[in-house]
């Protein structure tokens, strides 16, 4: 008899919903203070509906050997908070407060996170229907004292970028407190998800984050297969590890040439403007599309890579690789960009676990979290890969760890190609099975990609929770701020390069 009081998966598994346990609200709160006491991480928390219409609340926790912890309890009418003890799980509770119109009582900084409408007509902040939802001069933290000013940036910025506010709080140049605010091209993507099968909405996943097709995608071809008990074949498996890969080559090039160009030494910016094209080029070589639309999908991959084209893909890779390597190693001998990189926008690896940090932004601060390594999935279940970590926390520490992650995805790329395994590259994925709850978790470029589903009796889905990477990193963003110069906002952004629509979903 299983007397642990959640259910325990694998990634990329699934189980029925009747063999979850059911707990009251106050022992799943304690049950996940004492687990993350234990070590365990919070990798998706959030509310949803029965047909009965009651809220009930979910967490996913992740912890060693692999394993997965799901638990439930139907939410109160008020919800304590347990932020205080677990500092990682603030924007969940303000998440599910929005979402759901459950006040969250003690939580530090009680606000919406996207100023969305309840999807069950409640408000936990009192405003009515036609109030307005977005974020006012009141929503704000401010400091106050003698020559304490105020500094706002956005949502419209100046260049062609996504939609985002910060409001910095500074004396003279030094930044006092920065505070993020996202949500201004909310699409409702989870909301709509609701009622459709698998299958169907794969051409949204692909959306969630334009940069991160491959990952989210292969996140949800994951949940598919989990849901309707099969497993993509050998060569499929390649074949995404390969594109994901190619996708965390391009953005990691793409951001140590942005990173050069903020502190304005352009031969490393041109040269992986130019370097970061060839990665995409190679991944329209797999399937058309430069950013892997029409690759990921339940099942497999739509596109095989037949010898020829894998030979071509390693002579390019290999030109490729020099190319890079001369362009960042310009980068690391230019004394005047590491002293703008050096002990700037530092995280502390305390502040990085209490936020719940993921991916390079992480590993930067010297904590070793992949899922890659931590819950295998793919190509990764026999792949030998070699973790990298960085102790400063600095910008230095994560332009360095995407270079030594670059260098790490050539070599799986290089080693996939040579030895793709032989046969179909697409397998048959029938339809879900009826109520289950399945999780997904990915090593997007960026960090630890999570997808839940939940399904009904029918097989579609009832519950659709997507977390990007960027819900946790946009906080060690602000924190990365404290006490810097405001005029190093730019290289700070740049170094963690978080999402916006990733968040908003």
């Amino acid at each position: 008899m299983n007397r642990e009081p959640f259910r325990s998966i694998q990634n990329g598994g699934s189980c029925a919903l009747d063999d979850l346990p059911l707990l009251p609200q106050d022992d799943f709160l304690q049950t996940i203070v004492a687990l993350t006491g234990q070590g365990w991480r919070i990798a998706s928390y959030f509310g949803s509906t029965d047909p009965a219409g009651r809220v009930t609340l979910w967490c996913v926790l992740t912890g060693s050997q692999s394993r997965i912890g799901v638990l439930r309890a139907y939410a109160g009418e008020r919800l304590p908070s347990i932020s205080s003890a677990c500092p990682d799980v603030h924007l969940f509770e303000r998440e599910i407060a929005e979402q759901w119109g459950i006040p969250v009582d003690g939580h530090p900084w009680f606000k919406p996170v996207r100023y969305q409408r309840s999807r069950n007509g409640r408000d936990a902040w009192g405003r009515g229907r036609d109030e307005n939802i977005l974020p006012c001069v009141g929503d704000f933290f401010r400091v106050s004292g003698d020559e304490v000013h105020e500094v706002a940036v956005g949502p419209v910025h100046a260049g062609i970028i996504e939609p985002g506010h910060f409001r910095f709080q500074c004396h003279g140049e030094t930044v006092f407190h920065l505070e993020i605010a996202l949500g201004y091209q909310h699409r409702g993507i989870e909301r709509s998800l609701s009622g459709v099968s698998g299958r169907a909405a794969i051409h949204q996943m692909e959306t969630i984050a334009g940069d991160t097709t491959i990952g989210h995608a292969t996140a949800h071809a994951m949940i598919c297969e989990a849901l309707a008990g099969v497993e993509a074949p050998p060569r499929a498996d390649a074949l995404r590890g390969i594109a994901l890969e190619l996708e965390r080559l391009a953005n990691h090039c793409g951001d140590l040439g942005a990173l050069a160009g903020d502190v304005g030494y352009l031969p490393t910016m041109s040269f992986c403007g130019r370097i970061r094209g060839d990665f995409l080029n190679m991944t329209a070589a797999l399937c058309g599309s430069r950013f892997g639309r029409g690759l990921v999908r339940p099942g497999g991959v739509l596109f095989d890579c037949p010898e020829s084209r894998a030979t071509d893909l390693l002579a390019r890779l290999l030109q490729v690789e020099r190319d890079y390597a001369g362009a960042v190693g310009l980068l690391w001998d230019s004394p005047s960009v590491m002293a703008r990189f050096e002990n700037t926008g530092v995280v502390s690896r305390d502040a990085a676990r209490d936020l719940g940090l993921v991916g390079p932004a992480a590993r930067a601060c010297g904590i070793a979290r992949d899922v890659r390594l931590d819950h295998p999935f793919g190509i990764y279940r026999t792949c030998t890969i070699p973790l990298q970590v960085e102790a400063d926390g600095d910008v230095q520490a994560r332009a360095r760890l995407r270079w030594k992650e670059s260098q790490i995805s050539i070599a799986i790329i290089r080693e996939q190609l040579e030895a793709l395994p032989e046969g179909a590259w697409m397998g048959p994925c029938g339809p879900a099975r009826g109520g289950r709850l399945a999780v997904a978790l990915v090593e997007g470029w960026r960090g630890e990609i999570c997808h839940v589903a939940i399904t009904s009796g029918s097989g579609a889905f009832s519950s659709y929770k997507i977390k990007d990477p960027s819900f946790h990193n946009w906080s060690g963003l602000a924190m990365a701020l404290r006490n810097e110069q405001i005029s190093d906002f730019p290289l700070c952004n740049k170094s963690f390069n978080l999402s916006y629509c990733g968040f908003d979903l």
